[in-house]
């Protein structure tokens, strides 16, 4: 009961403080992208450091060595909401690769659109990669980390769905780092339960997948390691490795 109820506080202090940063920020959005991204920042860091405080979720950051100063392109697990948020606290300048029906919500839709967010249309196919690639560049050039999650959508730890081949196209045609990123945020963040349980995310930033790979080899290199070392951040209820940094 205890935790439904923390859950239940922080669900209704999250949308008050989402809500009245949407109003707050509206005479900003005329800010240079780059400003406006210390907004998402603070939103971000609003929401995590409520999850902390209310519902008792930490968070932790491995393999930050293996980040590249600089442009590139994080492939990463997708458990939770939580993982929309998190990059914005642990980056300088992260942009998603998102569903485009995210960029139509009222408002909210505004700010994923003018913070530089590439939406594409899941079901357009080699279109829509025709539309993703020169805009990943474009982001790249201007020195953005790129968040994509390739499954495409929300999974369990425990579960696997195919790559989506964008990944591999963005891989194969756009020459920076590709990092993989493995977390655990589904066992303390369900996919769509209010319940939120108390504990440690950790977020690993893997080595980078080389260069020269086939499209059916990357995607196989890929989800092996993101799904391996994922499996191994959520064993034990996902309690801290024997060392690593201390988790925030």
């Amino acid at each position: 009961m205890l935790i439904f109820l923390r859950s239940l506080a922080f669900a209704i202090l999250a949308n008050l403080w989402t809500w009245s940063l949407v109003v707050l920020f509206l005479p900003l959005l005329a800010l240079p992208r780059r400003q406006l991204q210390r907004c998402a920042a603070l939103w971000c860091r609003g929401i995590v450091g409520l999850a902390r405080g209310i519902c008792g979720i930490r968070y932790r950051v491995v393999g930050q060595e293996n980040l590249p100063q600089g442009p590139a392109i994080l492939a990463a697990k997708h458990q939770s909401a939580y993982d929309t948020v998190i990059f914005h606290v642990i980056l300088d300048d992260p942009v998603f690769v998102l569903k485009r029906e995210l960029l139509q919500v009222p408002l909210f839709g505004l700010y994923l659109k003018t913070l530089g967010n590439i939406g594409i249309d899941r079901s357009a196919g080699a279109r829509a990669l025709r539309t993703m690639l020169p805009a990943v560049a474009a982001c790249l050039a201007n020195g953005s980390q790129i968040i994509v999650f390739p499954e495409g959508t929300r999974v369990a730890a425990d579960a696997h769905v195919p790559y989506q081949p964008g990944i591999a196209a963005l891989y194969q045609r756009i020459d920076v780092p590709l990092i993989p990123v493995a977390l655990n945020s589904g066992l303390r963040w369900g996919r769509r339960s209010l319940r939120k349980r108390p504990g440690l995310v950790t977020i690993e930033f893997l080595p980078a997948i080389p260069r020269g790979l086939s499209r059916d080899a990357f995607l196989k290199e890929l989800a092996t390691r993101i799904d391996d070392a994922t499996l191994r951040l959520s064993a034990n209820d996902g309690e801290p490795l024997p060392t690593g940094p201390t988790p925030d």
